[in-house]
């Protein structure tokens, strides 16, 4: 190999305009769908897990047509962790209430007699507050983790057996 190859980078990404442009016009009704489900979930079909999965995948999208590195500068790594854990501590603070006023964890009921709210609220806020991030989340580092690789050489590895 020589040193001109050695500083030279390999890419698979290839800029196509007509990938920009559909993903410039798609996005915004991928991530809308994406949030009418997460916000619907409990009245029609459709749920956090479904709409996070695909605001997740819009996010995907955008990488695939604009650059992984790109969008992950853009969408630093410190903000997908923020989405996921903050889905966790919503899910467990939404759960907790509930025990707090002497019934089970995710016990809805008490939201009525505690509230006055419908116990219908509480699976609404897990969804919206606490699923639906934590699905996006997940599914965008998990995005980044694998794309990002383990590296382009595997590493020298040597066998050791006791003989």
């Amino acid at each position: 190999m020589s040193d001109a190859d050695s500083e030279r980078t390999v890419s698979a990404y290839v800029e196509s305009q007509i990938i920009m442009t559909t993903v410039r016009l798609v996005a915004p009704f991928s991530l809308t769908y994406g949030l009418f489900l997460t916000f619907h979930g409990a009245d029609s079909a459709g749920g956090g897990f479904q709409g996070g999965a695909i605001a997740g995948a819009t996010v995907l999208m955008i990488a695939f047509a604009f650059g992984i590195e790109p969008t992950r500068e853009w969408l630093r790594n410190r903000t997908v962790v923020l989405l996921a854990s903050g889905g966790v501590a919503a899910f467990a603070a939404v759960g907790l209430i509930p025990v707090v006023y002497g019934d089970n964890f995710l016990g809805f009921p008490v939201f009525k007699k505690a509230f006055g709210i419908k116990a219908k609220w509480g699976l609404e806020a897990v969804e919206i507050l606490g699923v639906a991030p934590i699905v996006t989340g997940i599914v965008i580092g998990l995005f980044f983790v694998i794309a990002a690789g383990l590296g382009t050489e595997a590493p020298d590895q040597e066998v050791t057996t006791d003989d």
